[in-house]
Parts: C-alpha cells; structure tokens; sequence
C-alpha cells in the first residue's frame, strides 16, 4: 500500500526484538573491522610516506581531525589540486614527478634504509635532481680547497650537490657523508664532517694549523661560537655558520605552495573565503551505467547579507558549478541565482534559518569526479569555493542494493511543489535533504531511499519487503520500528522501489545518533542495510 509522508504526519511504530546468529555477527564485525584497519593503514601510509616531505604542518594538523573517509578523499584531492600546476590539463605533473621522485629515490638511495627515508631521498623528493654533483664514492685523500681551510686529509665517501636555485635558499651547495661506508649518506652540517682524520692527532691538518696557529681544538665543529678563529677554517658565504644552518633545516622543509591563487583552506566542506557553506551529493540509479546525483547546498541566512526592499529585507546568491573527470574533461557546468526575502517583521528569526540550493546531475557509474562549486553573495560580494571528489557507486548486478540514505526536513507530495520550482524534486515526491543533519527535537524526520533488483510476487505482482528502522546512540540500539505491511512503499516499479516513512523524534533528547534501515527481500531472502548519522537538539 502506498503512502505518503510530511513533517506533520504521525507514524505506526511497531517494535520487534532483533535476532543474529553470534557467528554470522562475529564475521560481519571482523570483515568491517579488516576494512577498516586497511582504510587506516592507507591514510596513513599516504600521510607518513606519500607525502611526508610536502605536507606543510597546518594541513597535517587539519587531516588528523578528519574522521571519515569522505572527508580523507576529499583532502587528498584538494591537496594535489593546490599544487597542480596547470588545472586545465589531464594530468597533474606535480603529483606525477613527485612519485616518480620518489621511486628514482628508492632505486638509487636505498641502502638499509628505504631510500625515500635517506637525506639524499628526502632533498631529492623535495627538490628535485640537483643542477650539479661532485661524488667521491670511495673517500680517501683530498685536498681542501682555501674556502675549507686549506691542508690535505683523508675523507669518507662524500657526495656534493648544487642547485641554482632552491626555493627559499636560491644558490645553495649542500654536502653529503657516509661516515659509516654503508651507502647511506647524511645531510652534513659543516665541510669537516666528511674528514676522517679530523679526531686523530697530527693527522690532517690544515693550514693554519701546520702553521700552529690554531689547533684542531679550534675547529668549528668543537666550538662553534669560536668567531675568532673561524677564519682560519672556513670562508666564504657558504660556510657561514648561519648559512650551514639555514641550508640544513630549510633544505630539509615542505616546499610552500608556489600556486597562491589555487590556494584553498584544506577544510572540508568550508572553502577558503569569506563566504561558508555544506554541500552534500547524494546518489539514486537511473539505469545499469548512471546514477542520478541531487547535490544539495545548504547556506547560513545569517552568513549573507540584506537589502531593504520595502516591507522586506532580501538577499541575493548566485551558484555556479562544474563537474570534470579525471581525465579534466568538463562533464557539466551550470549556473543559478536564489533570492531569498524576508518580511522585516520576522527578520530576527529568519536569519536563524537557512537557504538551500539543489542541482540533479546524470553522471556515469565507477567513474571518479571533481566538483567545484561556488557561491557568491551579489550583494555583498562575498564569495565561498568549495571542491570535492564525487564518487558514484556501482548499482548493477542482481544484488538487493540501495540509494543514498535521505534524511529530510520535508517529503511531499510533488503537487504541493510551486509551479517552476524543480529543485528537491524525485518522481512524484519534493524532498528536502537537511545537509548538516541536524533536526530539532519536535518534527519527525523524513526517511528516504529507493531499493534496486527487489523480486516480484507472481500472485500480487508486487514486491514483498520487510523494512527495519534502528536507531542507535553509542553503538547501542534504543528504538526498533519494522514495516512487515508495505506501509513504507510508496511507489514501486520493475526498476526501483521507493521507501518513504517518518522517524519520530519528539522522545528523543538532544545528541548524536544513527539511523540504520535494513530491508529484506522476503522472496529471495536478500537484504541490505544503509545508516547515518545525525543530531538531535532542543526545539526552539
């Protein structure tokens, strides 16, 4: 039986018991923890390995408070697209080089460390190749040049590198030793590391000291603050006490963003201007290669700014979207504008509300995307730029599956929509997705999904669905509702059935919970459970 639901409407809340065989429970609670433990053991290779040498500090700080793999994903894109150096192209050569960085590291660096971990891994990951090197691979005897000292002694197997122009230092030449002749070069700090002599007496001397002017007690590296000497062992700009340390540490940090105007706050769903905003994208089959995308924005009243218009006070918002593959190949591009007016009398209040945008897109199954999404207040000019990855799912093959899971502050009757108005529109319903699932505590929440590939009944020629609402708070069940009846189905076809119900939520005081539906195919005994989260708090 058919029905429909609004906020105002009361539901039938029927409660059974939950029964799961502790095996097939168990199973199901290590194959998701297994998924899990991989999904963390990804993030965080990519964060500790893959990146380790780019990621600046404050976006490392903003990835450890993300919690979901959503918002991961969506980081990870804007993390590369900062650095693209040319968007418009298929690929990102920076993301590109820097892997291949990272493998030429590997091959040609590693000794018993991994070569990304060595000094010379790490300066070649950040820096790239140097523009010149100089290698003593077996050490042995070495004349200093004046600029050292001067003198002759023996050396480890050093390495000198120089580049014409690294980012924040411009001409530097940096020094590597393997003090050990185990292959694995450090990042020296002076030119006397690499002396092998330096710790026996008489041995290796340099010319000031063959003179008895000074003594190898004099040497920087005993006493770095030993100006009156310096001279004696080092000259030059390069071996300036200040510049070796400079060179040391800034070599060895995150090159900064050279992009200024792809600049993004690596916030999710917060871009980086004035102007904040949520968005959410949902996903509903349309057929075996595409789904149907609602993407939904949800902007703060209180964020935009009003003009007085008579008795009301209006503001004006304009959205502009674009859709692109992988391969940057523009999918859909599209542009709106909102006005939203507010009597004057009951401004104070409608400001605490929001206004809500919503564009339907058709894009093609196991296909990844970007979306880019911009609104600007006209008025006050102030804009927000969020971008994120869409990633619709496979919905073929003959299992029971489901759309994106729905929870809404209105499911209506299409008839009940104004004239013009396609925004929110599935079918023959409006449904208006609360984008930051919050609820207040006195309107029941709209429930909304379409199931796929439910068998039909050959005596009713309709489908036989068993459609089990729990509600969850700290992982614990409080509240069953099941539908045995089909009071849930409102409409269903060979292609898809669609479930609507309410979620009462008057006894629930405010906090964090979850909504899991499970619907079971009783012909074919198939199931599937979607969940999510929300909020509930006090009603105003």
């Amino acid at each position: 039986m058919a029905t429909m639901f609004s906020p105002f409407s009361s539901c039938l809340l029927v409660f059974l018991s939950l029964y799961v065989p502790g095996q097939v429970l168990a199973q199901q609670q290590n194959t998701q923890a297994l998924k899990q433990e991989e999904s963390r053991d990804y993030y965080q290779k990519w964060l500790n390995e893959d990146v380790v040498y780019l990621i600046a500090d404050e976006e490392r700080a903003v990835f450890a408070k993300l919690s979901t793999e959503e918002e991961k994903e969506q980081f990870i894109e804007q993390f590369w697209y900062r650095r693209d150096p040319d968007p418009k192209t298929a690929t990102n050569e920076f993301k590109d080089e820097h892997y291949r960085r990272i493998a030429y590291a590997n091959e040609w660096f590693t000794s018993a460390t991994p070569g990304w971990k060595t000094d010379r891994g790490r300066i070649y990951i950040i820096h790239g190749p140097p523009d010149g090197i100089e290698r003593h691979a077996a050490g042995g005897p070495y004349v200093r040049p004046a600029e050292e000292g001067g003198g002759a002694t023996t050396t480890y197997p050093f390495e000198k590198w120089w580049y014409r122009n690294m980012a924040s230092l411009g001409a530097v030449e940096l020094e590597f030793v393997d003090p050990s002749s185990t292959g694995e070069y450090r990042l020296a700090l002076n030119p006397f590391e690499k002396d092998a002599m330096k710790y026996i007496p008489g041995a290796g001397l340099t010319e000031s000291e063959l003179r008895g002017e000074t003594t190898k007690a004099d040497r920087p590296y005993y006493f770095p603050g030993n100006y009156a000497n310096r001279g004696s062992y080092l000259t030059g700009s390069e071996n300036d006490p200040f510049r070796q340390w400079e060179k040391f540490v800034v070599a060895q940090k995150p090159v900064p963003v050279k992009y200024a105007d792809l600049k993004e706050v690596v916030g999710v769903n917060v871009s980086y201007a004035d102007l904040p905003f949520r968005i959410r994208a949902d996903y509903l089959k349309l057929n075996n290669e595409q789904v149907l995308v609602p993407i939904t924005v949800h902007v703060e009243n209180r964020q935009l700014t009003y003009k007085e218009d008579g008795d009301r006070r209006v503001s004006k918002v304009a959205f502009y979207g674009i859709i692109t593959s992988i391969t940057n190949r523009v999918v859909t591009e599209f542009d709106d504008d909102m006005e939203t007016a507010l009597a004057a009398d009951k401004f104070e209040q409608g400001v605490k509300s929001a206004s809500l945008y919503q564009r339907i897109v058709p894009l093609d199954t196991n296909t990844r995307y970007k979306l880019d999404f911009v609104v600007k207040d006209l008025n006050s000019g102030k804009i927000g730029v969020v971008r994120q990855a869409l990633v619709p799912p496979s919905l073929a093959g003959d299992k029971l599956l489901s759309s994106s899971l729905l929870l809404a502050d209105v499911i209506m009757p299409v008839g009940d929509t104004p004239l013009g108005n396609q925004m929110f529109v599935l079918g023959d319903v409006k449904v208006r997705p609360n984008v930051t699932r919050t609820f207040a505590g006195k309107n029941p929440i709209g429930v909304y999904l379409q199931v796929y590939n439910a068998a039909f009944d050959q005596a009713t020629n309709a489908p036989s669905l068993r459609i089990v609402c729990r509600l969850l708070q700290d992982g614990r069940v409080i509240n069953e509702i099941a539908d045995d009846s089909g009071q849930s189905i409102q409409h269903f076809s060979e292609q898809r059935v669609v479930v609507i119900r309410g979620l009462p939520t008057k006894d629930l005081g405010p906090g964090r919970y979850r909504l899991s539906v499970e619907v079971t195919d009783r012909i074919t005994n198939k199931a599937v459970t979607i969940a999510d989260d929300f909020e509930v708090v006090a009603a105003n």
